[in-house]
């Protein structure tokens, strides 16, 4: 996740890893829950929207990635998450069949 969030941010994974840990203090919570780091999406201007989570309404990453070719997004499958920018998905292996139940896109 909070590589993901790096990389959507354009931050390094010290800086969004330090900004969680003092999200997730100010609200007693850990910063790898989904509310921590959505509190700090929220504040660089991401907003959220649900997503089908039952097939075969379903979408994958990949097919997300290509339904949205322009923007940022932040992808949520429930236990991981995964940066799309301008229609490529970024992860530190291929995710792309996974099906995402949330995502966060910046405010243009």
């Amino acid at each position: 996740m909070i590589r993901a969030l790096a990389i959507a941010l354009n931050k390094t994974w010290y800086q969004v890893y330090d900004d969680l840990y003092l999200v997730g203090r100010w609200d007693c919570s850990v910063s790898c829950h989904d509310e921590v780091w959505g509190m700090y999406l929220q504040f660089h201007g991401y907003e959220q929207f649900m997503l089908p989570e039952s097939c075969p309404r379903c979408i994958s990453i990949k097919e997300f990635a290509r339904i949205f070719p322009k923007g940022r997004y932040i992808i949520g499958t429930g236990s991981h998450a995964v940066a799309v920018i301008d229609g490529d998905y970024y992860d530190s292996w291929d995710s792309g069949e996974e099906v995402p139940s949330f995502f966060w896109r910046i405010r243009e």
